[in-house]
């Protein structure tokens, strides 16, 4: 079956019926990421994430959202070691949610319904980590806990979405791809994202420019530019893996850079993971 979501491998809603005898042990094992070349990040994430990683956008026309670069070929995250040990001081939102997260109502009616994955390792009936719901059928703690986080976790996806709308509106978004060398030597490139121009973001008039800095949007969009310097850092993390890339290079827009088709020789070009994704 293929995964939903990115990482969930069979989303089910909570019921006291269906789950009252199950706990949940919750470990800092993130091995079920380790395919991931992308993971989706909310704006309230962006100053955290600067510090390590390179922060774009990815999506099509009519839906964009923030994405943390882990790897520059498909399937492969550097942060992630064969023991699923987290190689950075700090985990996106969309991580340490799992295996919680919210499903819309089929109706579209903006109502959500909290899941699980029972795919999840940790999900079991031997009393191992902490109960789902009470001897009655009520909600644990810990239950109404993650239902907090998931919550928040949703108000703040509603919010990102907003600020990336307005960055489309603006027109502040450029294709861009990632260039970087092989072990072998050989150059490819990661494609399917996109990055602001920063001149654009000067141009932009000086009333939307005003309430961009009142709600700290204006911060989000240096934030972005200044963590693409981190794409030079993915290659800490190659040291690691027996194959793959050995060094990146640069990120470039569609504005700057020239054409590199006969550079690329033996590796094709990566697509990003679709991280639009909650």
């Amino acid at each position: 079956m293929s995964k939903q979501l990115l990482i969930y491998d069979r989303v089910v809603p909570i019921s006291s019926e269906a789950h009252k005898e199950y706990s949940v042990k919750i470990t800092q094992n993130y091995i079920f990421s380790n395919s991931l070349n992308s993971c989706p990040l909310l704006a309230a994430e962006f100053i955290s994430a600067s510090q390590d990683y390179a922060i774009v956008f990815a999506g099509n026309d009519g839906s964009i959202f923030p994405a943390i670069l882990l790897g520059f070929q498909d399937r492969e995250n550097l942060f992630v070691d064969d023991e699923g040990t987290w190689k950075s001081a700090y985990i996106p939102a969309f991580l340490r949610r799992y295996p919680f997260v919210f499903a819309e109502d089929v109706e579209g009616d903006g109502k959500f319904t909290l899941c699980i994955d029972e795919g999840f390792a940790g999900l079991n009936k031997d009393g191992r980590g902490e109960r789902l719901f009470d001897s009655d059928g009520n909600r644990t703690q810990f239950l109404q806990s993650m239902l907090t986080f998931v919550t928040q976790f949703q108000a703040q996806f509603n919010r990102t979405k907003q600020f990336c709308d307005k960055l489309m509106r603006l027109g502040l978004l450029e294709p861009a791809e990632a260039r970087f060398t092989t072990a072998e030597g050989k150059t490819g490139n990661l494609g399917g994202f996109l990055t602001i121009v920063r001149e654009r973001l000067k141009a932009i008039p000086e009333s939307e420019l005003k309430e961009m800095f009142a709600t700290d949007e204006l911060e989000l969009c240096y934030a972005h530019l200044h963590s693409l310097h981190n794409v030079n850092r993915l290659g800490s993390h190659m040291q690691s893996k027996p194959v793959g890339v050995a060094e990146p290079m640069e990120i470039s827009t569609s504005e700057a850079k020239v054409s590199a088709d006969s550079e690329v020789e033996g590796v094709e070009g990566t697509p990003m993971q679709d991280a639009v994704k909650h």
